[in-house]
């Protein structure tokens, strides 16, 4: 009974009926037992009484009528409770279930609404498949914004290397592209000529610098970068590098630099960098500068090589008649000059006057515009600065003790500077006229600001006697005006993006296609999506291009890029196609993106490109026939002196170096000519030099080592202009001059820069050349000396050596370092009386050995004689 009891509290503690319905319950369970109870009693012959009641239950038939009639209410109401329960369990499943379905949605819409960078992960299959789908169209997107930025990029510098022909101005403009698409704060470009690199472009802060700097080969990070032909990033910069400097900033280190060489078919043609306040730079970064490299590189080559080829040329036509014009030209000059100098003294007398009369009128007007709004600046008709009214200061953003005008060159952009100069031009020309212009000026803090002048030309009026200009700052004008441009630019570029662009699932089903795909197929955009490669109305060559690539980038995972003929309408484009896989966070292999770009202009460039370089291969290998013709070799050098020998190797095709020997008489002149630079430029230097030297032996009965070299560097002069005011030229050549009288066994030698190797007995002599070379702007102020004549009398079996610079120059050995003079004495002095026989052999082998695979650097000449 006491289980019984405890079995129904349990019931009771569990169930879900209320106390009275148990209460009810327990009385109806009660009223069965006793109905039962006395049924039994009856039949025993037992009046009803609790002791009667437990005699009764002595038997077990009773006790199990009692435990039926118990159990049958309790298996009910146990079932009943079980099914409340599992409806409480179900409603709770469903709660959370609508829960994680809600945050599914949440999720799924954050997604939908490219809220790429907020998804957070929620537990469940569902919601993790959500998330990966959000990843992987974040990370899709990354990659898209870096391959369209690197592509933008690209389109960009080609733009403006296809806008320009000359290459100090297509310099300014790409350095000026780079740095301001990239992100830098300064750059420089700079070109190789010869054996250096030379700065023609610096760009920093939104304006040109004006730096002249050269940087040998091999020497620093950037003659590194262009001797190994490798970019270079940088994340550590070296104390001694350059620093950026502005108003805002002052002199700071860059924190990151990037160093790219400009390559045309592993040739170098120049380097450029760029400094970044950024410590680390994108990936995409890196990507597009290292593309840029072969771009920019080969565009430099062909137009330094079409206007070296212009210049050549024309100069080549002009020789002859400027030899003949020169002398009587030269007298003119100097009766010109007498009379310049005249004229300057006046000048001088009379702009002292008016600069008097300047500053009067300048004290008149300072009081007048001291409190305006706008400056007003005056100046002469030598754009020389007289007044400038003192609210300048203030407007432009300078403190008191500043000195700064308003049109300061330094502080204006290039471009804002050749703006002022027409402006001046124009109102210099135009007495009393009148002409407003803009232009960009860099106030104390940095900041860029538009100005807007008004010009007018009063140099007529006696009160102010000269251009006066009226300037206002324009900057949030012009600040609005470059929103309003922006923002159409960039409608413009989302909706007309230059490439085809599909996306196309494991399945071959389109998933996405860009707008400019109607342009290249000529079916909607809207038409081609959901639907498979095979099922499309296009051209069969490019379906099967798809195709094709769809099935190799799975079976080997890797991109694909080739060229195919598309039809589009009746034209027939060359298309660049790109098959690029992406994988998801597991490496597997989810869609593949078609990239198409039109090439067919950019073929049709390669091919006139391909025509005109094989032009100038015929110009110049008929230019080397010539040279070849005209310049001696072994052979007729051994027809004088059999013990002799020439080793000449030029670098390319035509050389700058070149050997050049004269009889005349009893005399023999011999030397070794180094005419600056290699290849084209330096064979017409050569030719030059050649019938110079020959006009200058011929018109004298008998030249000096000496006298030659001096003749000799006034007619290079003459001949390039060098000595015209305002030249800049630098071209000539050095080289080591032997005259040999056969009669009186003597021997003179000149040098320009370079030496003379005298065997004797087996014991060396080195006569150094003079200190300067043949040609070159004269130096202001400075005397220049003769140069030097050196007297030998020399015996039968005596030997001398003279060279060029190309073969102490040559980088090779195990070190990759240069061949230098002391191997050539050493190799002399090495093994006395040797035959000439031997050193040709062994000069020309060692040359071989030492070079390895390391290229031809310079060209080459040797010239051993053996008296």
């Amino acid at each position: 009974m006491a289980k019984i009891t405890n079995k129904i509290k349990q019931l009771l503690s569990m169930s879900v009926l209320s106390e009275r319905d148990w209460y009810l319950l327990s009385m109806g369970l009660l009223c069965i037992l006793l109905l039962i109870w006395s049924g039994f009693l009856s039949f025993n012959n037992l009046h009803f009484s609790m002791g009667n009641i437990a005699v009764i239950h002595r038997s077990v038939l009773v006790w199990a009528i009692d435990l039926l009639v118990i159990s049958i209410p309790v298996v009910i109401l146990s079932i009943v409770n079980y099914n409340k329960g599992q409806q409480r369990k179900l409603q709770n499943e469903n709660r959370l279930l609508k829960e994680q379905l809600d945050k599914n949605v949440e999720l799924a819409e954050q997604i939908g609404r490219g809220e790429l960078d907020e998804i957070e992960l929620v537990d469940g299959h569902l919601s993790e498949v959500l998330y990966n789908l959000g990843t992987n169209l974040k990370n899709t997107k990354h990659k898209e914004e870096a391959y369209n930025w690197i592509s933008k990029g690209k389109e960009k510098i080609s733009d403006i290397l296809r806008t320009h022909n000359k290459v100090h101005m297509l310099a300014d403009d790409v350095i000026r592209g780079i740095i301001d698409y990239s992100g830098g704060v300064q750059g420089s470009l700079y070109l190789l000529k010869g054996k250096e690199l030379v700065n023609i472009a610096t760009y920093a802060y939104n304006r040109k610098r004006f730096e002249k700097q050269v940087v040998p080969l091999g020497k620093g990070l950037l003659g590194s970068v262009a001797y190994e032909k490798q970019m270079v990033y940088r994340t550590e910069i070296p104390d001694d590098y350059f620093y950026i400097t502005s108003g805002l900033l002052g002199d700071r280190k860059p924190r990151s630099l990037l160093i790219v060489p400009l390559l045309q078919e592993e040739e170098l043609q120049g380097v450029f960098e760029i400094g970044y306040l950024h410590e680390r730079l994108p990936k995409h970064v890196l990507k597009f500068a290292e593309e840029l490299s072969s771009v920019i590189g080969r565009t430099f080559y062909n137009l330094k090589i079409n206007e070296q080829t212009e210049v050549l040329l024309k100069e080549s036509q002009e020789m002859t008649v400027t030899l003949k014009e020169n002398e009587k030209q030269l007298q003119l000059n100097a009766a010109e000059m007498l009379e310049a100098q005249e004229e300057l003294e006046k000048s001088n007398k009379l702009l002292e006057g008016h600069i008097q009369e300047v500053e009067h009128a300048q004290q008149r007007l300072e009081a007048l515009l001291t409190n305006a709004s706008e400056f007003i600046s005056i100046y002469n008709e030598k754009q020389e600065l007289v007044f400038e009214s003192p609210s300048v200061k203030h407007i432009l953003g300078y403190g008191p003790e500043d000195k700064v005008s308003g049109m300061d060159p330094e502080l204006m952009t290039p471009r804002g500077y050749k703006t002022i100069n027409n402006l001046f031009q124009y109102l210099l020309e135009t007495p009393g006229g009148e002409q407003s212009a803009q232009y960009t000026y860099l106030k104390k803090s940095g900041e860029k600001l538009f100005l807007e002048t008004t010009g007018k030309n009063l140099l007529h009026d006696p009160a102010i006697r000269g251009i006066i200009f009226n300037t206002q700052d324009i900057t949030e004008r012009k600040r609005a005006e470059k929103e309003e441009r922006m923002k159409s630019r960039m409608q413009s570029l989302s909706e007309n993006s230059p490439d085809m662009i599909i996306r196309i699932n494991t399945g071959g089903k389109l998933v996405y296609v860009n707008p400019k795909v109607a342009d290249f197929i000529g079916l909607p955009a809207a038409e081609l999506v959901k639907n498979r490669v095979n099922e499309l109305d296009i051209d069969e060559r490019f379906r099967d291009y798809m195709l094709d690539s769809l099935k190799q980038i799975r079976a080997e995972e890797k991109q694909v890029i080739s060229e195919v003929e598309v039809q589009a309408g009746e034209q027939t484009l060359i298309m660049e196609i790109k098959a690029i896989p992406e994988f998801n966070e597991d490496r597997d292999l989810e869609s593949v993106l078609f990239v198409a770009h039109d090439m067919t202009e950019f073929k049709k460039i390669e091919q006139e490109i391909k025509e005109k370089n094989k032009k100038i291969s015929d110009s110049i290998n008929y230019a080397q026939r010539i040279q070849t013709a005209i310049l001696p070799d072994t052979k007729v050098l051994q027809q004088f002196f059999p013990r002799s020998f020439i080793f000449y190797r030029p670098k390319d095709v035509v050389s700058g170096d070149f050997p050049w020997m004269f009889k005349k008489d009893n005399f023999f002149y011999i030397a070794a000519v180094d005419c600056t630079g290699h290849g084209v430029p330096g064979a017409l230097l050569s030719f030059i030099g050649y019938f110079l030297m020959n006009n200058i032996v011929n018109a004298s009965d008998s030249v000096t080592a000496s006298e030659l070299l001096d003749s000799l560097h006034l007619d290079v002069r003459r001949t390039l202009r060098q000595d015209q005011e305002g030249s800049n030229g630098r071209d000539g050549m050095d080289l080591a001059l032997v005259k040999i009288d056969l009669e009186s066994d003597e021997l003179q030698f000149a040098g320009a820069h370079n030496p003379l190797y005298y065997l004797s007995d087996g014991e060396l002599s080195i006569y150094k050349g003079s200190r300067k070379g043949i040609g070159g702007k004269p130096l202001a102020k400075k005397v220049e000396k003769d140069f030097e004549n050196n007297i030998i009398q020399y015996k039968k079996g005596d030997q001398f050596f003279i060279f060029s610079d190309g073969l102490p120059d040559q980088v090779g050995g195990p070190k990759g370092r240069k061949y230098q003079s002391k191997r050539i004495r050493e190799a002399l002095e090495a093994e006395p009386n040797q035959t000439m026989a031997h050193f040709e052999r062994h000069f020309s082998n060692d040359f071989y050995d030492w070079m390895g695979e390391y290229k031809q650097v310079d060209d080459v000449l040797l010239i051993g004689i053996e008296l």
